[in-house]
């Protein structure tokens, strides 16, 4: 029986795929390489290029596959794009999703996990965020995300299709043999434009906004290093297949940085200077978010081993450095 991974030569999927074969499990790509890369994917996976929105695309692996699990990661997640452009967002994350739905059922798959978003809960009052804390979603980014989890949750109530829906906090850091890591174009991503711009591949970093009212006026966030994310990908997988049922939880460190502190620890660990400028708001960037992530080391056994803002930036920083044009000139 096999594991799909869908959007598997992505950032964070294909971490996901090198976890799940390192953990004895027979793993299948899915990923239209839009923002992924091919030799970003293990070898020891099986690799179909394609759109999950293209249903005879999905059947057709479906039909090859003995699938007995998915695990979700292939969506648009810019912010700022998905404000711009908010149809494309509802296309690939909401409609794409709903073909692997559909997909699913057709075939009798039962289990899923997938990659949902702080961006759910909009800007909630009270921090840290816990679970029960009502969805508010401020930009059509989290405002699919969260269309995705209704749809599984209905899924659930009609098929038997029992998810779990990981809600992400910032994901930074690369694999610790920074064999995998961090490529994207266009790079919007806080720490690697801080080390882009330690390489002397940027001129400067551009902080948008320090008005916020937060402790240096700039947004705060809550990082979890990617590899302890995809730990939680392997437990809420084991969760499923042990019966547990449908949920939702956060995945975070309980601990808010800000830019200017994530800048700071960003110039101790290249020990370069990093040159900085200041510009306005993005628009639907909330000033803090920061997770509890209690229910999901409770419930699902999770506990970060790497989450530090020190091995963050310092797996990294290895990544880019030995990997300057990320999968540039491996591609």
């Amino acid at each position: 029986m096999t594991i799909l991974v869908l959007g598997g030569a992505g950032y964070i999927g294909s971490h996901a795929v090198d976890q799940f074969i390192t953990a004895g499990f027979d793993v299948a790509v899915v990923d239209n390489l839009l923002t992924g890369h091919r030799k970003a994917v293990h070898p020891a996976a099986r690799f179909y290029e394609g759109d999950i929105r293209n249903k005879a695309f999905m059947q057709s692996v479906f039909k090859k596959e003995s699938i007995e699990g998915v695990i979700h990661f292939a969506a648009s997640s810019l912010v700022g794009e998905s404000m711009e452009r908010p149809l494309l967002y509802f296309d690939n994350n909401v409609y794409g999703t709903l073909v692997t739905l559909e997909v699913m059922h057709e075939y009798g798959v039962k289990r899923i996990v997938f990659s949902s978003t702080a961006a759910t809960y909009g800007e909630p009052n009270e921090t840290p965020i816990t679970e029960n804390m009502p969805a508010s979603p401020k930009n059509p980014y989290g405002e699919s995300k969260r269309m995705m989890e209704n749809m599984m949750r209905w899924c659930d109530e009609a098929y038997g299709i029992r998810y779990v829906a990981l809600r992400y906090f910032n994901v930074a850091g690369a694999k610790l043999d920074h064999s995998i890591g961090e490529d994207h174009t266009p790079e919007t991503h806080l720490v690697p434009l801080l080390l882009q711009t330690a390489l002397g591949q940027r001129e400067s970093f551009t902080i948008f906004g320090e008005d916020y009212p937060t402790k240096d006026g700039t947004c705060v966030r809550d990082y979890v290093h990617v590899v302890d994310l995809i730990q939680a990908h392997l437990k809420a997988y084991d969760y499923l297949v042990n019966g547990g049922k449908s949920d939702a939880f956060n995945l975070g460190s309980n601990e808010g940085f800000s830019v200017k502190e994530m800048l700071t620890a960003a110039r101790q660990i290249t020990g370069k200077e990093i040159p900085v400028k200041v510009g306005p708001r993005r628009a639907g960037d909330p000033a803090v978010l920061v997770a509890s992530p209690q229910k999901a080391k409770t419930i699902l056994g999770w506990t970060p081993e790497y989450t530090t803002i020190e091995t963050i930036f310092s797996s990294a920083w290895s990544w880019h450095q030995t990997h300057p044009h990320g999968y540039a000139k491996e591609e």
